[in-house]
């Protein structure tokens, strides 16, 4: 056996549960609940670029599905099936063994099977692709914003880019506050059940895996609609806080990216209900700002306009 079909059997083959066929073929056969559209996302983390060589290897392989269980968070769908193609340096087996720990423990938890993919040398690298099941008619997208409606964000914005900032050495934080934010940054919760409660009530939802700017500009370049944000109703986490640097704090949380929340329009008429789900998800939901007609995203501070940073976002060939 070669040693790339030695390291896929030993570190990635499962028995198919869900699947017609999985790993161990030409390509897998999958079966597709009547009724339902298929909702594809991929994604490359590269070394050096995403993640640094020395991160945990068990961190790597959680974000790498991680990002991709947040684009079907935001598409309202149930995400079923997975691909993995990793670009490799050498055959390292405790990196692998980390990498598999960390992506299958979030493949159990979100119910993902993996069914392909592919291995190759190369400076470390790796994407991912997942398929989930949606009803075309309830699917949340980007282009259903209405002028009028609401801008709502799901958690706190600003910490993963906080945390790279520390990282970076930018800013000084220790202790529990700073491992609190780097857990942000390497550990994402793809808020998948936030997504499934949200069809039929979000007009239109995006993943802020970017930042906030750049990602709730999509939806309002898709729409046709302008939006209107309000910098001092953008949700802090306490450790983000104890940083003390406003100008720092407000960079992170308006174009800082990997915070893999999302961002929704709802109509206004949905507030109380929406006041609900976050107390049943024991998550907090927060009203950010508004659409209007127009174009572009607005920014505001205590009723007043004011311009918008130089980088809206994260720039993925800088």
């Amino acid at each position: 056996m070669t040693p790339e079909f030695d390291l896929i059997n030993r570190y990635f083959t499962r028995p198919a549960k869900h699947a017609i066929l999985g790993i161990g073929d030409d390509a897998a056969l999958l079966r597709v609940s009547s009724g339902t559209a298929l909702a594809v996302s991929v994604d490359t983390l590269v070394s050096g670029h995403h993640f640094e060589i020395f991160s945990d290897a068990r961190s790597i392989g959680y974000k790498s599905l991680a990002v991709n269980l947040s684009d079907m968070a935001a598409m309202g769908a149930v995400p079923r099936w997975a691909t993995l193609a990793l670009t490799l340096p050498i055959i390292d087996s405790g990196w692998l063994s980390g990498f598999a720990e960390g992506f299958f423990m979030l493949a159990d938890e979100s119910g993902v099977e993996l069914v392909g993919g592919d291995t190759t040398a190369g400076p470390l690298a790796v994407t991912v692709q997942v398929m989930g099941e949606v009803l075309p008619e309830i699917a949340l997208r980007r282009d259903g914003a209405l002028p009028g409606d609401d801008i709502w964000v799901s958690g706190t914005l600003g910490d993963a880019a906080a945390a790279l900032a520390i990282r970076q050495g930018r800013c000084r934080l220790e202790g529990a506050q700073r491992l609190k934010l780097e857990r942000k940054l390497d550990w994402p919760q793809p808020r998948l059940l936030l997504g499934l409660k949200l069809r039929g009530l979000a007009h239109a939802a995006i993943d802020i895996s970017d930042g906030l700017l750049a990602d709730v500009g999509h939806i309002a370049e898709r729409s046709c609609i302008k939006a209107i944000i309000n910098v001092e109703r953008l949700p802090r986490s306490t450790e983000i806080d104890a940083l003390g640097d406003e100008q720092l704090i407000e960079e992170c949380q308006l174009s800082g990216g990997d915070d893999y929340e999302l961002c929704f329009a709802a109509s206004p008429d949905s507030r109380d209900e929406l006041a609900r789900l976050s107390g049943s998800l024991g998550l907090m939901l927060t009203l950010i700002g508004s659409f209007a007609s127009g174009e572009g995203v607005v920014l505001m501070r205590n009723n007043q306009e004011v311009n918008l940073p130089d980088s809206l976002g994260f720039d993925h060939f800088a």
